[in-house]
């Protein structure tokens, strides 16, 4: 039985993950080696395997493999990051099922639990990347949470808090009433929705007259605390000075001017609620408005919103729209599109809201960053189209919002001593913060339990931004012997679509703290979309299983087809025939590995002079399509260095050297050519290791027998040689002649058994090197060269030249010559009835002029091919 026919992809899959685990080729320490360094961009640890993952991970992984192969000292850094929104969610979502609320435990019981969950299901995608063959150093996976990646954390704010950076501020925030946190621009998603635009009446007081605002948000009247009109707008001079009257709430607010008013959007007047629009706060901060919040922490009503209290907002919005109607202040709705923001976690729509944040200045902090990208290329994007995202996003950057109100992440280490707003100080302990509580007070007798730390936690990228120095801890001891050698590392693997919230920042934190680049490179991959080039996700049910499809495929099929269709920062557009097509190139090495092997070899026979040719050619082309490879993979063009593995496996190992070189039926092979086979055939497996691991570690252990030392993950990538480029293009010519051979050997149904003669008019003066090749290939008893076309030969060209193939004893000539009295029969009666329409004067004069030109090519073909059968029949007579 064959290797091919008894593959079974997962236990083959698990048995060599075993062994590469077992021999710990995956971890590295460092040596005299130059390093290759990548760290993971962590997955949520409440996530499992998709889509994205897949790619993502398939190509880190082919990266580190081919690093291993070419003699660097390879680490891969694995880990997970905390994700406070949605891991929270998850512990909140799993304590109502048991009938807790979170406001009914203290942090410590919340974060107990937490950390039970996590324990729990913390560790699952990383199971799974496993099975996709992830060849990361496991012993060195990290966690954003772990005791010494939070010290640096803390570390870190309170040095920016030290140096000036660090403020607290009350500010508009994006506020999500789901998670009941605030979140940063970024992760807030705009989308385009069809809304509805509210025209409402305010009366004027002392007066029966009306002013119409139009707003999207009714039930945010309750806020309002100011019309404002443009000065330049004349329909509403007699306006100026004036008050209105919010309707049903009462409220007597001003009518106030300013150019801000856009006076072509709505009425041109404008509701200003300061307390629930950025834009509003402006105003309402430049005209000393009064601020009233509306709403509690979730967006429900509060005691503002009157009898609605307790509604949530879109509630209220259906509910005060009947209520306006009913009191005569709804003049009309229509029909709006705006753009909404929602959460990026957890899809809620988010409510600006005023509230005590911390943030970070950005300023002066990203001019590294942007000078190392833009001007120096230290760091480099590929695709480089991602500069310019890269310099909007930073030429227009805010201050960070670091805080968020959850209790899963790292406390910020602000420590109030008093009820003022400014009665705090921040250290990386109590202890500290007790010491310069006591120096602040000039109190002594100060204790730790008069201290309070702020409630709130660090958003997770804070944790994240620290990454490739954190993992080795470069933060809290820059010194150390691990920091030192893999630092900067070398390769970021992301999507485009954490360019800003997580490569920017970390760019901006290697600056900060190293003087340094954190990598040298950033390879964006696109994002994976089914075929409607729709983005995959749960919702839309559009996303397959990810193990299902290891399941169905192998690792190695997913891999391959995966990167098949994969460019740097081209979207994908998944198909499962990609996967298929993987899974084939698999299948194909394995068949082309038991045919080899169930060759019988012997030492005797000399080599034959179309092997030793066939050998000598695809050295070369092997050679040719390693430079290629090695320059894509330069340029981090993935795909296309697969590809380029892909053809030259595929096409020139198995489609043509394979044959050239494969004994006749029942006979044995020669000791030389078997042997030079089998090297190339290892080549094979090198340049494919980094793509398909499981399938070629199983091949080339079961070539021959191999120590632990000799297991191909840590063999040698390919050693260059010269490429001759003359033998190369004579083979080109030489299979296009072969081609020639198998067309008409096909058309003319003449069994490969059968043996042929082939003659060539040589007007290219071709050289004559590759005619065993040809006669091997082509089954050609002779190759002789002619002066003229041979009569009663059949023919084809290839360039200029000119061969025949000799019917003679080639074929069937009285099959050939019935079968061509038959075929110019029917051409003769085609060409009848197309002769007939014409000469119809009627059919002529009233066809369209296109369908008679149809009709008048039908017969000129068929007037050309009855004189071509006419000629054949006349040779073979």
């Amino acid at each position: 039985m064959s290797i091919a026919s008894k593959y079974d992809a997962s236990q083959v899959e698990d048995k060599w993950y075993k062994y590469w685990m077992e021999h710990n080729y995956f971890h590295s320490t460092p040596n005299e080696k130059k390093p290759y360094t990548i760290v993971i961009p962590p997955p949520n640890v409440t996530g499992v395997l998709h889509m994205g993952h897949m790619l993502n991970n398939t190509i880190q992984d082919v990266l580190i493999r081919r690093a291993r192969l070419t003699g660097l000292n390879a680490c891969w850094v694995p880990g997970t990051d905390h994700a406070s929104i949605a891991t929270e969610a998850k512990v909140v979502a799993k304590l109502a099922k048991k009938g807790i609320k979170k406001s009914d435990l203290t942090r410590e019981e919340f974060l107990k639990h937490a950390w039970e969950w996590k324990e729990e299901y913390g560790g699952v995608i990383l199971e799974q990347l496993k099975k996709l063959g992830a060849s990361c150093d496991w012993e060195r996976t990290k966690f954003t949470m772990d005791p010494d990646m939070s010290e640096a954390v803390i570390k870190t704010f309170v040095d920016l808090y030290n140096k000036g950076l660090i403020y607290r501020g009350y500010r508009m925030v994006n506020w999500d009433p789901e998670a009941k946190t605030t979140l940063s621009d970024e992760e807030v998603i705009h989308e385009e929705r069809q809304g509805t635009l509210y025209y409402l009446n305010y009366k004027i007081e002392g007066s029966e007259d009306f002013l119409t605002i139009a707003t999207t948000r009714p039930e945010t009247i309750f806020g309002d605390t100011a019309i404002c009109i443009n000065p330049n707008d004349e329909r509403f001079t007699h306006l100026k000075g004036k008050k209105a009257i919010v309707p049903i709430c009462g409220r007597v607010i001003p009518i106030i001017e300013d150019e801000y008013v856009d006076i072509e959007f709505g009425t041109g007047c404008l509701k200003v609620t300061p307390a629930h629009d950025e834009n509003d706060k402006v105003l309402g901060d430049k005209h000393s408005l009064e601020v009233i919040d509306i709403f509690h922490e979730d967006a429900s009503l509060n005691s503002f919103g009157l009898h609605y209290e307790g509604q949530d907002r879109f509630e209220c919005r259906k509910n005060i729209k009947k209520e306006l109607e009913e009191k005569g202040h709804l003049v009309k709705t229509e029909t709006h599109t705006n753009k909404v923001g929602t959460s990026e976690r957890t899809k809620a729509v988010i409510e600006p809201r005023l509230s005590d944040q911390w943030f970070l200045k950005m300023e002066d902090l990203v001019k590294p960053a942007l000078k190392a990208v833009l001007e120096t290329g230290e760091v480099k994007l590929f695709p480089k189209k991602f500069e310019n995202t890269y310099r909007h996003w930073m030429d227009n950057i805010r201050d960070w919002n670091i805080s968020r109100q959850l209790w899963w992440g790292q406390q910020i280490p602000a420590y109030y001593y008093g009820d003022g707003k400014e009665d705090f100080v921040v250290a990386e302990t109590a202890e500290e913060a007790l010491t310069l509580s006591r120096k602040r007070t000039q109190n002594e007798n100060l204790k730790l339990t008069d201290l309070r730390q702020d409630e709130d936690a660090l958003d997770t990228w804070f944790s994240s931004w620290l990454w490739p120095m954190s993992v080795f801890d470069g933060v809290r001891n820059p010194d150390n012997e691990e920091f030192k050698y893999y630092y900067p590392t070398n390769d970021l693997v992301t999507g485009p679509d954490i360019l800003f919230f997580w490569v920017a920042r970390m760019i901006i934190a290697g600056y900060e703290y190293t003087d340094q680049r954190p990598f040298e490179n950033v390879y964006l991959t696109g994002l994976v979309r089914d075929k409607q080039r729709r983005k995959m996700s749960k919702s839309l049910g559009n996303s397959p299983d990810a193990l299902k499809l290891i399941e169905d495929y192998g690792a190695d099929g997913v891999r391959v087809g995966l990167l098949l269709s994969s460019a740097a920062g081209n979207d994908l557009m998944f198909d499962e025939d990609l996967l298929k097509q993987g899974k084939g190139l698999v299948t194909k090495n394995l068949s082309a590995f038991s045919l080899i092997k169930g060759w019988e070899v012997d030492d005797t026979i000399p080599q034959p002079a179309h092997s030793a040719l066939g050998l000598e050619w695809y050295t070369n082309r092997f050679n040719e399509a390693l430079t290629e490879i090695e320059d894509h993979f330069s340029k981090y063009r993935i795909s296309d260095a697969l590809m380029t593995t892909y053809k030259v496996v595929w096409n020139d190992f198995c489609g043509w050297l394979l044959e050239i070189i494969k004994p006749a039926y029942q006979q044995p092979i020669d000791r030389k050519t078997y042997d030079a086979v089998i090297v190339a055939f290892e080549n094979n497996l090198r340049i494919l290791h980094p793509f398909a691991p499981f399938a070629t570690e199983e091949i080339w252990q079961t070539i021959t027998d191999r120590t632990p030392e000799e297991a191909l993950i840590i063999n040698h990538w390919p050693k260059h040689s010269d490429i001759n480029e003359q033998i190369i293009s004579d083979f080109d010519y030489a299979s296009q002649v072969v081609s020639g051979i198998r067309t008409i050997r096909k058309s003319k149904n003449i069994a490969f058994k059968d043996a042929i003669a082939l003659h060539v008019i040589n007007n290219d003066n071709v050289s004559s090197d590759f005619d065993a090749i040809i006669a091997k290939l082509g089954n050609v008893s002779e190759i002789a060269f002619a002066k003229a076309p041979l009569d009663g030969a059949l023919s084809f060209r290839v360039k200029s030249n000119e061969y025949f193939i000799p019917l003679a004893g080639a074929i069937d000539v009285d099959a050939e010559i019935a079968k061509i009295e038959e075929e110019l029969k029917y051409t003769k009666g085609f060409l009848q009835s197309v002769s007939k329409k014409l000469s119809n004067e009627r059919f002529v004069n009233n066809a369209p002029e296109k369908v008679v030109a149809i009709e008048k090519q039908k017969q000129a073909d068929a007037e050309a091919k009855i004189e071509t059968l006419e000629k054949r029949l006349k040779s073979l007579s």
